[in-house]
């Protein structure tokens, strides 16, 4: 089957610009092309900042520093900025007003034990007879790992499973591992 062919409309021709688009002298000086041109030398958010070659060479030796290098440092410009040193104050202090704060000095001062949010789950041992399910749940709970890497991890107990996680998934992990064989230690 053909196609036929449709006839398009015929083309118009091209309007002249609007007067005001026109190049001519103008009574006041706040066109769009002075505003243009006065944003052309505004530095863009998306361009990347160039740093002078002095902020890029200190940049690459703090970054060369080790941890105590870095602490020694940290001190060495606190005592020649004569910065002091500010602890940090716990979002529950900062919140409370001068006069609700007097109440909790007169009274009896009882340590509040803070329970803990965060844990690290360590598998310690494990029954040879279920060495198997072990690396098999290993490899579930850590993110990237082969199941060989998991069986080398598993034979070189004790080892960190995961960090910095939740209590509610830190007793999940530890529950699968334990069902597994696996002795878990939260700390």
């Amino acid at each position: 089957m053909l196609h036929a062919a449709r006839a398009l409309p015929p083309r118009l021709p091209r309007r002249p610009p609007p007067a005001w688009r026109c190049a001519g002298p103008r009574a006041l000086g706040t066109g769009r092309a002075r505003r243009s041109e006065a944003l052309a030398g505004a530095p863009l958010d998306t361009a990347a900042k160039q740093y002078s070659p002095k902020v890029q060479q200190l940049v690459r030796d703090i970054a060369g520093l080790t941890l105590l290098e870095v602490a020694d440092l940290n001190a060495l410009l606190k005592e020649t900025l004569k910065i002091p040193d500010v602890g940090v104050m716990p979002a529950a202090a900062a919140t409370l007003l001068p006069s609700q704060a007097a109440p909790q000095e007169e009274e009896e001062e009882v340590p509040l034990k803070k329970e803990k949010t965060h844990f690290t789950v360590r598998l310690t041992e494990l029954k040879a007879a279920d060495k198997v399910k072990l690396i098999k749940e290993v490899k579930n709970f850590i993110p990237g790992v082969n199941l060989v890497q998991a069986k080398k991890l598993v034979e070189s107990l004790p080892q960190e499973i995961k960090a910095n996680v939740s209590k509610e998934e830190a007793e999940k992990i530890k529950a699968a591992l334990e069902a597994a064989g696996g002795t878990v230690v939260l700390e």
